[in-house]
């Protein structure tokens, strides 16, 4: 991903605490690890200048890296035509910056609605044409890796695999992509494929392995699940050996329920090795998490950490031990293989990053390189403003072997290592799919290439380069979803 405020964005927010309101985004809700209470907001309107007193207020009092703010308040001004929520971004943008130029809060704390978080991370309600979209840097191509049931791009025959040839708003406009991504990169495209709204319209030129149509979709409200009717899960026959297979879109509320379901299918077939694909997942939930951490750790006793929370040593009496749990449904793991890319971040991370010390190289990160994000946000909200929502980094998470100073991603941090590449000509699931086939290589001990730790064999997870498309101005669903459109 690039180093901008829209690209980071995407794998921003996962591994949340909720301080801000029940149910509020990310680990929100009472369930979570850590939630400490904030000092009330001060009251005042909902004016700008009041807005970013609040938070400079908030960031002074809760931000994990104290000594990069600002010991002033002095917020920029509105430029003609700026918008008041534009000037709060920017201004927030400007308290982080030295922690940016560390390489530690790369975009992760900003301003987000309170309704939005709330409807996505409860139920995984959002807007659009329901697909990932990735790009390829250098052939400027747009493809298709994934399509979510009961949105409308998959009802109209788009999946895995499409490439999107041209866009418009009607079949007498279409522009091709090439030309988009060439005149004015990403932004171009996300802009001709227009706002996260029900109702927004679009003639979408494909090609796939059956051709090249012109299809008419409109974006609708749908409910992303985070585990796939389809692909979620399986058990995987190699060679006589059950292998189970797990894909988690996101880490939200109802993922729960269907990991449990999962999983017990998995528990009955006896499985003690499974594949867990994590390849777009940019986080979300940290009490989902958890359950997915427990559900692995059949064989963990409840006295072995899972992770450590630890604050800023001001709030250090929020500091917090998680330890393995008891899940119905949980498997004894002796062995993981984890599907990673650059898309993978935070929550995702934080359970690959628990089962290292105790599985040592017998837990493998498969694809390439992750993310990076060993901290976590909380919810503030501003009372006085009332759909504002200051996700700041407050809080650091590390394994039972005191591991999380993974800013660079968990690949030089693991014991085992396979790199694969991201084969959109295979359904998600299918032991032919590259990263698949690797993790099968790996579990039954076949051997496999290392990853390299950089940020260009990252890239080269998602196949000549591609990398998930980020809308302009993206969205919750669109920060936890790397290229959801």
């Amino acid at each position: 991903m690039k180093t901008n405020r829209v690209a980071a964005m995407l794998a921003s927010v996962a591994m949340l605490a909720s301080c801000g309101g029940e149910g509020g985004g990310g680990d929100g809700g009472a369930p979570v690890a850590s939630s400490p209470t904030p000092t009330p907001a001060a009251t005042g309107g909902c004016a700008l200048a009041a807005r970013q007193r609040w938070v400079f207020d908030r960031m002074s009092e809760w931000y994990l890296f104290p000594d990069t703010l600002p010991t002033a308040f002095a917020p920029p001004a509105a430029a003609p035509g700026q918008s008041d929520l534009s000037v709060l971004e920017t201004y927030v943008d400007q308290l982080t910056a030295t922690a940016r130029a560390q390489g530690k809060d790369r975009y992760f704390t900003y301003i987000a609605s309170v309704a939005e978080e709330n409807a996505y991370y409860d139920s995984g309600a959002t807007a659009g044409f329901g697909v990932r979209l990735s790009y390829d840097v250098p052939a400027r191509r747009v493809f298709v890796t994934e399509a979510f049931e009961g949105a409308p791009a998959l009802t109209a025959g788009i999946d895995r695999g499409a490439e999107l040839i041209a866009i418009g708003t009607n079949a007498g406009d279409l522009r091709p992509v090439d030309g988009l991504l060439a005149s004015g990169g990403q932004a171009a495209v996300s802009d001709a494929l227009g706002p996260a709204t029900a109702g927004t319209t679009r003639v979408l030129r494909i090609a796939d392995a059956g051709g090249t149509r012109d299809l008419t979709v409109a974006k609708a409200d749908y409910a992303l699940q985070p585990v796939s009717a389809r692909y979620g899960w399986r058990i995987i026959d190699d060679g006589g050996r059950k292998v189970g297979y797990v894909n988690l879109r996101t880490f939200i509320a109802t993922a729960d329920g269907q990991l449990r379901t999962a999983f017990a299918q998995l528990k009955a077939a006896g499985v003690t090795e499974a594949i867990v694909d994590f390849r777009y997942n940019g986080g979300g939930l940290l009490s989902t998490a958890e359950v997915l951490s427990d559900l692995l750790g059949g064989n963990r006793s409840t006295g072995e950490l899972q992770a450590a929370t630890r604050y800023r040593a001001s709030k250090a009496s929020s500091d917090r031990l998680r330890y393995f749990r008891r899940e119905a449904n949980a498997i004894p793991s002796l062995k993981l293989a984890f599907i990673g890319t650059e898309a993978t971040a935070s929550a995702s991370e934080y359970v690959i990053n628990a089962f290292v010390p105790y599985l040592h190289a017998n837990a493998a990160l498969v694809g390439a390189n992750t993310f990076g994000k060993p901290v976590g946000q909380i919810a503030l909200d501003n009372d006085a403003c009332r759909d504002d929502r200051l996700r700041v980094i407050a809080f650091a998470l590390t394994n039972a072997a005191g591991t999380g100073d993974y800013y660079t991603g968990l690949a030089p941090k693991m014991e085992a290592t396979c790199a694969a590449g991201d084969d959109l000509s295979q359904p998600l699931g299918d032991p032919r799919e590259a990263s698949v086939a690797a993790a099968l290589d790996f579990l039954a001990g076949r051997g496999c290439t290392p990853i390299g730790a950089s940020a260009a064999s990252a890239r080269t997870a998602f196949g000549r380069e591609r990398e998930p498309l980020s809308a302009r101005t993206p969205t919750t669903a669109q920060r936890e979803t790397p290229g959801l459109f």
